[in-house]
């Protein structure tokens, strides 16, 4: 009998008891390869001693200290780490305990921007459907996740979402990227107009789209596009790499991909690599001056903020991946991934796409190719391929909903930043054993 509130009460999960570089150990002794670092959190993987010993070291120094009264050198290292090659005109750190409190604070540093500039009627929120922003109230309204919505709605602020830019399942036959990305982008302006420019604060969008519709990238000049709307109206734009950020895709932020720089930006997950909880969101010279030209505070705050110990761990996890060039093993091990996928899946009944950047990418399952129809919901594909995945030792992400919160199912893969060609060989090997498996079941 267990006394935890488990995700799932009917099937409580295996016991970890250690994991070390790609590995995870159950208490029976079996071994699992973690291909997607969790949830593309272990960027370092398991156990690496460099990170271990840095939190050694803050723990003899200072374990916490509240940010009402102080704050830390390693905090302030973090910041300057994070800052060093961010994208352009973003300025400061607010550092955070994971990604939907970097979201919650990101949505409310947009509205109290408006407030210190004198335009309080700015409020509106636009984002897209089938994005995934965090499962707190203000993150979960300002997602597109209906699955995760529906029970909640009551209780949600009004948000608005706009189409993704989810090529496989909504670029028509016959239209270009460009063009696609020109009717996609379109959206964006014809909501602002719809609700009025001068109400709209902020969009947010994730670079590549992560759990909810699997590693879905924008195609061609999307987000020049967004930017540019966002910046005819007045509109802050907000990136979410909680998922897709501090690396996985081979840039430290996944928005250099796309040649843009928002006014906000929120990271997680990679940042911190799994060692300690934490998250961050970066804000733009204008918002913080914003701030302190008005009140001279942000009106928002946690108890963990800036803790110390989880400043350490992702302050010497971003020194680790700087130091090794770990950026380049993910571009170099993610071209690896998708020649890997492709040969496996490529000409596979049930694979309608394969895609994704860097080391985060996906396959969707499809009933059909041509018609590119998804498995009937019922039938829970994407919970047998996990299951047969976890039965020949192998950690990856499937999710059900792709298309629309209910419809569609893909499997996600973001293996840490030291895997090796063998080791994704080993991994797309046996994913497809569990695919196929689970296809029969």
């Amino acid at each position: 009998m267990t006394r935890l509130l488990h995700r799932s009460i009917h099937t409580p999960p295996r016991r970890a008891v250690a994991a070390s570089g790609l590995c995870f150990t159950d208490a029976e002794g079996k071994s699992y390869i973690d291909a997607s670092g969790g949830a593309a959190v272990s960027c370092l993987g398991h156990g690496h001693p460099e990170v271990i010993a840095a939190l050694h070291d803050q723990l003899d120094r200072l374990a916490y200290a509240h940010t009402g009264f102080f704050t830390t050198d390693v905090a302030e290292d973090l910041a300057d780490e994070l800052i060093t090659d961010a994208p352009a005109g973003l300025s400061h750190v607010y550092l955070v305990s994971g990604g939907s409190e970097a979201v919650e604070a990101a949505l409310k540093m947009a509205r109290q921007y408006f407030t210190e500039t004198g335009q309080p009627e700015r409020r509106h929120i636009i984002a897209r459907r089938q994005s995934y922003h965090g499962n707190t109230l203000g993150a979960l309204a300002a997602g597109g996740n209906e699955w995760r919505r529906a029970q909640f709605k009551p209780l949600l602020m009004e948000a608005h979402h706009i189409a993704p830019c989810f090529a496989y399942r909504e670029q028509r036959d016959g239209e270009t990227d460009a063009d696609y990305a020109a009717r996609a982008a379109g959206e964006l302006e014809a909501k602002i107009l719809d609700l009025g420019p001068e109400t709209v604060a902020a969009f947010i969008a994730e670079p590549v789209v992560g759990a909810t519709a699997g590693a879905v990238p924008a195609v061609a000049d999307y987000f020049r596009r967004i930017r540019a709307i966002c910046d005819r109206y007045g509109v802050l734009l907000i990136l979410d790499e909680v998922m897709c950020g501090m690396g996985r895709t081979g840039y430290r932020y996944a928005c250099e991909h796309d040649g843009i720089a928002p006014d906000l930006l929120t990271i997680a997950k990679g940042l911190g690599g799994g060692y300690q909880p934490i998250g961050a969101t970066l804000l733009s010279q204008r918002i913080y001056d914003a701030f302190a030209n008005g009140t001279g505070f942000f009106q928002h705050g946690h108890t963990y903020m800036g803790h110390p110990m989880a400043a350490a761990a992702g302050l010497a996890v971003q020194r680790v991946i700087r130091r090794d060039r770990l950026l380049e093993n993910v571009q170099a091990m993610g071209a690896h991934l998708r020649a890997e996928l492709s040969a496996a899946f490529g000409q596979h009944a049930h694979v309608g796409d394969i895609r994704g950047r860097g080391l985060f990418q996906a396959i969707e399952l499809v009933a059909d190719r041509d018609s590119k129809a998804p498995f009937d919901p019922a039938r829970k594909l994407h919970a047998k391929i996990k299951a047969e995945a976890m039965a020949r030792g192998l950690m990856v992400y499937p999710m059900g909903g792709t298309i629309d919160g209910v419809q569609g199912d893909h499997v996600l893969l973001a293996p840490p930043f030291i895997v090796a060609p063998a080791d994704l060989a080993e991994i797309t090997g046996r994913l497809a054993e569990a695919v196929d498996a689970a296809l029969r079941a």
